[in-house]
């Protein structure tokens, strides 16, 4: 297995400490879990993290925090990223270093959105709140110092589900212009006799454990094949051009690939790339790995590319 020495130690370590796995335990003591553990990453200094409310549609308060580096450019782009954790986990606090280190990699305003988690609150909400999200950044661009013709969507795992059905769901919206979408290792699909690699199993991620994520998301199991829940099945014609971060050790590998190759079939732009060694999660973890900080900068540079493209949508 070519899985990185130190990515390999990682999950030694997490099975000799005897605490089971996020998914047989109740969902407050996964979050719990989680949030502890990222909790002990150190993360960047940055200039500016400022917390937001978002109104959603339905009336209720979406969280939110905006992050820029001291060399971000006034009226400059944004990125709009939504957090990874199989809509049940994760929040604003888990992937606050990431974002930090989005918002100093890029030179962009960043803003992270904290939408709202299954199972108390099951598709679509969190749907909803990441599109309802990035309206409102749209429409608030002077408030926020940003240039709402350079919007770019993204997000890591379950997050970057939410980004590209955002981009999908909004392609139509002329209040609304998306130019690039960043998917990092995405969820695209509920099938997971296509959409997970066996050879990967308990590498960060096991079978029944994205089964139990789709069990806590979905109303109805009928909900699957919804292209809101699985966009490998989605009409992706005129879709913003998108860049994908795949890891090579990661059993949900299949469900980049795929929509990749789906993107290109349906004319979208993209350029991917996978690491080698890397599980799920690594993104972000600079501090831990090379092809992490290799992984940022390739992030980085597509998204400044994006956001200077005249051309670019």
């Amino acid at each position: 297995m070519p899985l990185h020495p130190t990515a390999a130690k990682l999950i030694a370590d997490a099975k000799a400490s005897g605490r089971p796995n996020a998914h047989l335990l109740p969902v407050s003591e996964a979050r719990r879990n989680l949030e502890s553990d990222w909790a002990e990453l150190p993360k960047p200094d940055i200039a500016v993290s400022q917390d937001l409310i978002v109104p959603a549609m339905d009336g209720a308060s979406i969280p939110a925090r905006m992050y820029r580096s001291a060399d971000a450019v006034a009226g400059g782009p944004v990125l709009v990223w939504f957090h990874g954790g199989g809509w049940l986990i994760g929040s604003l606090d888990s992937h606050d270093g990431l974002a930090r280190r989005l918002a100093i990699a890029t030179g962009m305003t960043v803003i992270n959105v904290g939408y709202r988690l299954a199972p108390e609150w099951r598709f679509p909400i969190a749907v909803n709140d990441a599109v309802d999200s990035v309206r409102w950044v749209s429409a608030h661009a002077d408030r926020l110092d940003i240039d709402s013709s350079r919007i770019a969507v993204g997000g890591d795992s379950a997050g970057g589900n939410l980004a590209t059905v955002t981009a999908a769901v909004l392609r139509n919206d002329d209040s609304v212009r998306i130019r690039h979408q960043l998917l990092v290792y995405p969820v695209t699909t509920c099938d997971l006799d296509v959409g997970f690699d066996p050879e990967y199993e308990g590498i960060m991620l096991f079978r029944d454990e994205l089964q139990w994520h789709q069990d806590n998301y979905l109303a109805d199991p009928s909900q699957s094949t919804d292209p809101r829940v699985s966009p490998l099945l989605a009409d992706l014609t005129g879709l913003p051009p998108a860049t994908v971060v795949m890891a090579e050790c990661d059993p949900i590998r299949p469900q980049a690939e795929l929509y990749v190759a789906a993107l290109e079939k349906a004319g979208v732009p993209v350029q991917a790339q996978q690491y080698a060694g890397m599980l799920h999660g690594f993104f972000g973890l600079d501090m831990m790995w090379d092809e992490a900080r290799d992984a940022m900068d390739f992030a980085a540079a597509r998204l400044k590319a994006a956001m200077t493209d005249v051309a670019a949508r």
